[in-house]
């Protein structure tokens, strides 16, 4: 497998990779393949980093990443982060569109029976153990996550609602 290093030690960027396995196409997938493999290298859609010493580390999927106010967010870490509020069994964090920072955090919280989680404890709960900008201020209770036949978690169906009528998703 070859590797090239296009972003700096430590710097978030998108993992690709050319290696002689590399697979060829995306089956009767043309505009697919032509967003994937660019010049042998296969473009992950994965967002991470590698350190110092050469290992490769994940953040997230770049499809998942949100931008607020100028800022990457990776969703997963806040997701990690906000699993460990009591009662939640599940959590899924996205963005949704926004007039002053593009776009803003929203928590989907499906939380065990008996339980629940409010705005003002959540923002609590991350105070000190994230950067204010990645706290989300929205939250949404829901019976549970959406996900495919595999068990993964379903974000575009979550985003859906909130992005439907606007052509550009990004900030």
């Amino acid at each position: 497998m070859s590797t090239a290093i296009a972003s700096p030690a430590n710097e978030t960027g998108e993992i690709c990779l050319r290696s002689a396995s590399n697979m060829v196409e995306y089956y009767n997938r043309p505009e697919a393949t032509e967003t994937t493999i660019r010049d042998g290298w296969v473009f992950t859609g994965d967002a991470g980093f590698m350190d110092d010493e050469g290992y490769v580390y994940l953040r997230d999927r770049l499809k998942d990443m949100v931008v607020s106010g100028g800022e990457n967010i990776y969703p997963v870490e806040v997701e990690n982060l906000l699993a460990g509020i009591p009662g939640v069994v599940e959590v899924a964090v996205i963005g949704i569109p926004d007039e002053t920072y593009g776009e803003a955090l929203l928590a989907f919280f499906a939380m065990k029976p008996g339980e629940s989680v409010d705005v003002d404890s959540m923002v609590e709960f991350c105070r000190n153990k994230l950067a204010g900008y990645k706290i989300p201020r929205r939250l949404e209770l829901i019976d549970a996550l959406p996900r495919n036949p595999s068990g993964k978690i379903l974000k575009t169906v979550l985003r859906e609602p909130y992005w439907e009528g606007i052509e550009r998703r990004i900030s």
